[in-house]
Order: structure tokens, then C-alpha cells, then sequence
């Protein structure tokens, strides 16, 4: 069973930064992908960015250039997301994701509050 555990969320004003953390335990060989989604308050879950097993990235287009997903070269199944250039709009509980033989599972969230 894999158990996701993600770090790092807090409050920041608008402009500012945070580092989050995810990382994937459970024995396992291979490098998975991994991610995050984000829900914000009286919103539905939205994507913020995947990395792959190759460290491809891909990001939504609210978060392109802005946060920055990389994966630790030591754990290759812990992730960071870099949150850079933060708005209130931002304001959510951050869910990280690990797609482990094709099933995805979840952590339990780290919430992110950004004011203005």
C-alpha cells in the first residue's frame, strides 16, 4: 500500500513563496509519477502539475511559469513544488498524487492560504 504524505503549506502573502513537499513510501522499485491538485474554498479540485517517471513536467496554465514542480535526486519518489509570484487566488488545500501500477493515491492535503 502506498501512504503520500505531503509538507510545507502555511500562510504567505500575495507575491511571496512556499515549498511543498510530497513524498511516496511503500516498497517499490520504480520511480512513479506524481503530482498535485488543488481545491480551493467553494471550488472544484483543479490540476496544478505532473512529473513523470523521466522528470517530464507539465503544469496548468494558472500556474505555468509561476510554480515549479522537480523531483529529489536522492528519493526519486519524493517531490517539490516550488511555489513562486503567489496570489490569493492560490488560497487551497494542495492534495499531492502518486500513480503507483496505474492506480493514483491520494495524501490527505497540506492547505496553502495566501492574503492579500
Amino acid at each position: 500500500q502506498v501512504q503520500v504524505a505531503e509538507s510545507g503549506g502555511g500562510l504567505v502573502q500575495a507575491g511571496g513563496s512556499l515549498l511543498l513537499s510530497c513524498a511516496a513510501s511503500g516498497s517499490s522499485s520504480s520511480v512513479d509519477t506524481m503530482g498535485w491538485h488543488r481545491q480551493g474554498p467553494g471550488k472544484q479540485r483543479e490540476y496544478v502539475a505532473t512529473i513523470t517517471p523521466d522528470s517530464t513536467t507539465t503544469y496548468s496554465d494558472s500556474v505555468k511559469g509561476r510554480f515549479t514542480l522537480s523531483r529529489d535526486n536522492n528519493a526519486k519518489n519524493t517531490v517539490y513544488l516550488q511555489m513562486n509570484s503567489l496570489k490569493p487566488e492560490d488560497t487551497a488545500v494542495y492534495l499531492c498524487f502518486v500513480q503507483r501500477f496505474g492506480i493514483l493515491n491520494w495524501g490527505q492535503g497540506t492547505q496553502v492560504t495566501v492574503s492579500s
